[in-house]
């Protein structure tokens, strides 16, 4: 239950985040107002998982409940075209979303007991004392990093999916998303890399099991889906919104498999992966 929370508040926060970078000068409200009724499925979804969860699972509610109630409040804004309180929702829903993400996995490490790991904690006995900065921040950025490639990639997929209902719509706000689609992916493989690296270096080699996770995180969530943003690119300059959008629902997939995959990677290590 806890990867289940940790997946849908990374993936609600990077939505948000990237919708917060389209201008509603170029894209028309109906967009926004369609994925603020994702968002509220995915609070909802959160909401209710964290409840029913276990008492002693640290998964907090409040914030996929702000998350729910947010997007409630933004798809009404939208619905009546009013962006700036339809934007304070987003930001709203992007800033619940993050403090849930790293309110759970900082409760699963403090609650975790000596020499025992959890879905999201560290073993404290399996870092050494130098490297519990390097550990700390590292877990910080992995749920923003991680948020931004699932989010960028299907709010450009969604994005490319409205130029169905409003094909006169400027491509640029779609170029945009595919150029920070390529951004987020980047900066990911940075953090990914660097806790592989430091992940070798503190506890050995991987065994085959492990080195054929890694390869699929790495191969399909960030290989894969730089390979997706260069293929949409590609196509939006023919210009082909439709052939750029089946691109980008590939992207969404390779994104979902390598995030989860990453989050399998790391339970109960120091390090992220």
């Amino acid at each position: 239950m806890q990867l289940l929370v940790q997946f849908i508040m990374r993936l609600s926060f990077g939505l948000a985040a990237a919708m917060l970078c389209v201008s509603p000068r170029q894209v028309t409200s109906g967009y926004y107002r369609n994925n603020m009724y994702v968002l509220l499925g995915l609070g909802v979804l959160a909401s209710l998982v964290a409840w029913m969860a276990p008492a002693d699972s640290a998964i907090p509610v409040w914030p996929a409940v702000l998350v729910a109630a947010a997007s409630y409040v933004g798809a009404v804004a939208w619905l009546y075209e009013k962006a700036g309180p339809g934007f304070i929702a987003l930001a709203a829903i992007a800033a619940s979303s993050l403090t849930g993400a790293w309110l759970s996995q900082a409760n699963a490490a403090k609650d975790a007991p000596v020499g025992v790991v959890t879905t999201d904690g560290v073993a404290p006995r399996s870092t050494a004392p130098q490297m519990a900065g390097v550990s700390g921040t590292l877990r910080t950025l992995d749920p923003v990093a991680g948020g931004l490639v699932l989010g960028v990639t299907m709010a450009a997929m969604l994005l490319g999916h409205w130029y169905l209902n409003a094909p006169g719509m400027s491509l640029a706000p779609l170029k945009r998303l595919v150029t920070c689609m390529v951004a987020a992916l980047l900066v990911r493989g940075a953090l990914a890399g660097a806790g592989l690296v430091l992940e070798l270096g503190a506890a050995g080699a991987f065994d085959l099991s492990q080195w054929l996770f890694v390869a699929m995180r790495w191969l399909m969530g960030l290989v894969g889906g730089l390979i997706v943003a260069f293929m949409a690119r590609q196509t939006l300059k023919i210009p082909n919104t439709q052939a750029a959008t089946g691109i980008l629902y590939v992207g969404v997939v390779f994104a979902f498999v390598g995030e989860l995959t990453a989050q399998l990677l790391s339970r109960g290590k120091p390090f992220p992966l």
